[in-house]
């Protein structure tokens, strides 16, 4: 089968769009067709080259499908069905699947580091030359092949670039909120990055119950998106030190909870020094490997701070997922309000473009794309 992909061939250099040979699914995978595809900031570090992984390959990994067709023994979907990525795919069994935090599970990891399937072959390829996965879902495709763990049924109702947007940055922001920090109600929270992940926070802790969210950015326009979700008071770290203003709205204390959704060292230092006594600072964005911060042990033992990470939102996805759209069904949860707008898959380029100047919250590469 052919297939018109984005594909990175080299680090620093744009996505091209090409022509692609898709082969048939082998045991336990399901071929898919991509109708929605969301365009989220850890493609873009492993096009930019901060975050390495195995190339060329069809990038994208947040997005919803319909099933084309599955091989016999395929069991959790049938052709078809409506379905969403869980970009990183579980085994079920071993101890981290067991404690609810598959996103832990080794199976995803290996896919992850390969590039390839279970396998230990690609679907992809090009004059005979093989392209390779990322994330196990490559939705920058017009068709697919995924392992049967990594899709999830959802409801027919649910449009497809509003669903596109469930499976990374709103269950990794309101799930770090709720699973990972189990932020209380009458908390002090502090988000620094006001994008895509960082207002799902806001949300997130808005749903909680927190009684002072305050949203850390240097683009206004992500400041007024923060507002929009939740947050009580902002801060443009372009003109204005944000630790000492977060103290100053504290009353000198700090906040209980601190998210970083950038993936900086900077702003990871900035969001523990913003923490109050037995606070929690977590972080979210996906640093380069050779990221290093420094902090004072002292605030670890005296103050009993908290310095640790979320992997999306220390979720289990396959009933957090579920939750979180009967939530979007019943008005508590905001999606329409996440999509900027859409992008043909000629303009992906010009999308990422746009993300990294605060134009847009998030975009999406719709189906009428992919025609």
């Amino acid at each position: 089968m052919k297939s018109r992909a984005a594909v990175l061939f080299e680090a620093g250099k744009p996505l091209e769009i090409c022509s692609v040979d898709v082969q048939d699914p082998k045991a336990g995978e399901v071929r898919i067709e991509i109708k929605a595809a969301g365009v989220c900031h850890t493609d873009l570090s492993v096009m930019t080259g901060s975050i390495k992984a195995p190339i060329p390959a069809i990038l994208g990994h947040d997005c919803a499908m319909l099933v084309l067709d599955v091989v016999p023994g395929v069991t959790n979907c049938t052709s078809g069905d409506p379905v969403i990525h869980l970009c990183l795919l579980a085994c079920g069994e071993c101890e981290y699947c067991d404690a609810r935090r598959p996103a832990l599970c080794g199976e995803g990891t290996v896919i992850r580091s390969t590039g390839r399937l279970l396998a230990g072959t690609s679907r992809f390829s090009i004059d005979g030359k093989e392209i390779l996965h990322f994330a196990g879902v490559s939705s920058f495709s017009n068709y697919t092949v995924m392992p049967e763990g990594a899709v999830l049924k959802i409801p027919k109702e649910l449009p497809f670039e509003l669903a596109a947007l469930m499976g990374c940055s709103v269950i990794t922001g309101v799930g770090a909120v709720i699973n990972a920090a189990k932020v209380k109600r009458g908390g002090t929270v502090a988000v620094f990055g006001a994008g895509c992940v960082g207002v799902n926070v806001v949300q997130g802790a808005a749903m909680s119950g927190a009684k002072t969210i305050i949203a850390v950015d240097r683009h206004s326009s992500r400041l007024d998106d923060a507002l929009t979700f939740g947050a009580t008071h902002v801060i443009n770290a372009s003109d204005t030190d944000p630790v000492a203003e977060i103290r100053k709205l504290t009353g000198g204390l700090g906040v209980d909870y601190a998210f970083e959704a950038i993936g900086l060292s900077a702003t990871i230092q900035q969001a523990y020094n913003s923490l109050a006594k037995r606070g929690i600072a977590m972080t979210l964005g996906i640093a380069p490997a050779t990221t290093e911060v420094t902090i004072s042990p002292v605030g670890l033992v005296y103050e009993e701070r908290v310095l640790t990470g979320s992997l999306y939102g220390s979720s289990a996805p396959k009933t957090d997922i579920p939750m979180m759209i009967d939530l979007y069904t019943n008005g508590s949860l905001k999606l329409d309000e996440l999509l900027s707008r859409t992008y043909p898959i000629e303009e992906i380029n010009e999308a990422y473009d746009a993300m990294q100047s605060g134009e847009t919250l998030r975009s999406v590469i719709t189906c009428e794309a992919w025609v």
